[in-house]
């Protein structure tokens, strides 16, 4: 009995020694209870448990908490950032990245640039030649005779259409007055003179856009071959609709390049920082946008082709102002300042744009070099001997750069500012077309040399030599599925029609661009047969070496599989940089 009581008050006084020690330090039950989620024998740091710092925290947690301990705590914690090193590492790639960005699409805009004065040098030297060499064509035929089912290659209708076009619209836009029209926008407010740049630059957009559509209308309408069936309004009313077209967007940039000059010559210049202005304004409505690497490409040919025109549009109004002054060379160094601050604006804004939309959309600064491969692959795949297109159309649906209506316009500012008078004179102007025909194949040549290093580098070549497949025509359609499936055998074994109506052509061969483009006989119907449905399958696999041409419909045999993988491989992938060739720059849209 004795040892029990005992016990029993030994335990007591255990109890009531434990129940003084509690109410004079609370909060050491509080901490070992699991309220507060908080393990004293190894504190977090960062995701991570430090021994080192657990026992240190062990020899703190019996003495009194104080607002010395708490300041001391604030000013001697660290952290470790290497425990987080994959997100510092990536916010310093985009660092960079931004800082790569100038580099690299200066690269792009200035590569571009020369393939836009490729294409706009080309209406003044080497169209005229091509031309003549047409209607000299013309001229001997009755003496050499009909040799072949055409008068004229494809190529030279198109040249002589185009000619056709700047002759006529030379001739109307001399009766557009632009001393008149300088004055009558001189007159107007600098708000409604800023909204009106605003509407002009909107306006040629949506020209270009649809433009080029109704140029390569007339040159299809015009080249189509006469044993399809009729489906068109005729090559008259195709041409008076591209003529009254270039004529209307010549009209749009003189316009623009007056408001421009009005802006050079007020003397507080508080129109042309308002229109410098506007640029910035741009970054507001394409930043905070989401974009892929096809908006971007999209974007960036935007802004070649911007860039370009406002270029010309600089030397328009240079011209016009050394004229009003009798070509006075001290004028033009007062002129160098503000067309400086034009430019270098441009130049800002675009570097600006492109390196917060490639930080905000994950994009590297690699992109551009594939956008140049890109644009590199258009003009080498222009010199092939299956080309079908002419590089400068090439340039204008993948940029929307048009060079008819510039050209139009700045021929008619140097025949009105210039007085040619004497031999002297025509001398001098036979020397510098000279000289721009120099400046033409020297361009020509580099650009060409470059496009093959880029398109090596992107290992692009093998689609050089893929032969383009056309696109079925409404007056040609091909069979439906259907159809298809209706002339298959129950067998599996496919049946193909001995005459089809789109055979596929011969495999092209490197041959040198100056050799005449062969007569393509997928255009014209001939016996042509498939031997086997493998090889009408292999054959309908190809892909296309340019974006302009859909690809061509397959066998029967691969339409019957169910299998998903085929139909991808069969479709032409929707992201290839090179599929994109409408130029959709109203809202940066992608088809």
């Amino acid at each position: 009995m004795a040892d029990v009581l005992g016990t029993e008050l030994s335990e007591e006084k255990e109890s009531e020694t434990e129940q003084r020690k509690r109410q004079r330090r609370p909060w050491e039950d509080f901490n070992r209870s699991g309220k507060n989620r908080i393990t004293p024998e190894l504190p977090e740091t960062l995701g991570f448990f430090d021994i080192s710092a657990a026992k240190r925290e062990q020899q703190e947690s019996s003495a009194d908490p104080s607002l010395t301990r708490f300041i001391c705590a604030e000013l001697t914690r660290g952290y470790f950032l290497e425990h987080n090193e994959a997100k510092y590492t990536e916010r310093r790639e985009r660092v960079y990245t931004c800082m790569r960005i100038p580099k690299e699409l200066e690269k792009l805009m200035i590569f571009g640039f020369f393939l836009c004065a490729d294409a706009f040098l080309y209406i003044f030297t080497l169209l005229p030649l091509r031309v003549l060499l047409a209607l000299l064509r013309l001229l001997t035929l009755p003496c050499c005779g009909f040799s072949g089912s055409r008068l004229l290659q494809p190529a030279q209708v198109c040249d002589m259409l185009k000619g056709l076009i700047l002759v006529l619209c030379f001739s109307m836009m001399h009766y557009v007055d632009y001393s008149m029209m300088y004055h009558l926008i001189r007159g107007q407010s600098v708000i409604k003179l800023y909204i009106i740049y605003n509407m002009l630059e909107v306006a040629d957009r949506l020209f270009s856009s649809f433009g080029q559509d109704i140029l390569d209308a007339l040159y299809w309408t015009a080249t189509e071959p006469k044993e399809r069936k009729r489906d068109n309004i005729g090559v008259i009313p195709h041409f008076f609709m591209a003529v009254f077209y270039v004529f209307l967007h010549s009209i749009l940039i003189m316009v623009q390049a007056s408001t421009l000059n009005v802006a050079f010559n007020s003397h507080n210049k508080s129109l042309l920082t308002i229109m410098m202005s506007n640029n910035f304004v741009e970054i507001k409505g394409s930043v905070f946008k989401k974009f892929e690497k096809n908006n971007l490409f999209q974007m960036s040919n935007s802004d070649i082709k911007e860039r370009f025109t406002s270029y010309v549009l600089l030397l328009i109004v240079c011209l016009r102002n050394m004229e009003q002054f009798s070509w006075n060379p001290d004028h033009l160094w007062m002129l160098c300042p503000d067309v400086l601050m034009v430019v270098m604006s441009e130049v800002a804004v675009d570097i600006i744009k492109h390196a917060f939309i490639t930080k905000f959309n994950d994009i590297t600064a690699d992109v551009y070099s594939e956008y140049r491969a890109s644009l590199a692959f258009d003009l080498v795949s222009s010199r092939q001997k299956n080309a079908y297109t002419d590089y400068s159309d090439s340039v204008a649906r993948r940029m929307g750069f048009i060079p008819l209506p510039l050209a139009v316009l700045l021929i008619r500012v140097v025949m009105s500012s210039l007085k040619v008078q004497g031999a002297l004179s025509y001398t001098c102007v036979l020397l510098f077309y000279l000289g721009m025909v120099t400046l033409k194949v020297l361009n020509s040549i580099v650009l060409l040399g470059k496009s093959c290093v880029y398109v090596k580098r992107a290992n692009m070549e093998d689609k050089l030599f893929e032969r383009p497949s056309t696109a079925p025509s409404s007056s040609a359609k091909s069979p439906s599925k259907a159809d298809l499936r209706r002339c298959a055998k129950p067998s599996g074994e496919s049946s193909i029609d001995p005459n089809p109506a789109t055979p596929f052509t011969s495999p092209a061969s490197s041959s040198s661009v100056t050799t005449q483009p062969s007569r393509r006989p997928d255009l014209f119907p001939s016996s042509t047969t498939i031997a086997s449905p493998a090889a009408a399958a292999s054959s309908s696999l190809i892909t296309e070496p340019q974006s302009d041409v859909e690809p061509p419909i397959a066998s029967s045999l691969k339409e019957e599989e169910p299998d998903e993988a085929s139909e991808t491989n069969q479709r032409a992938p929707k992201k290839d940089l090179l599929e994109i060739d409408r130029f959709t720059i109203c809202g940066n849209r992608i088809d």
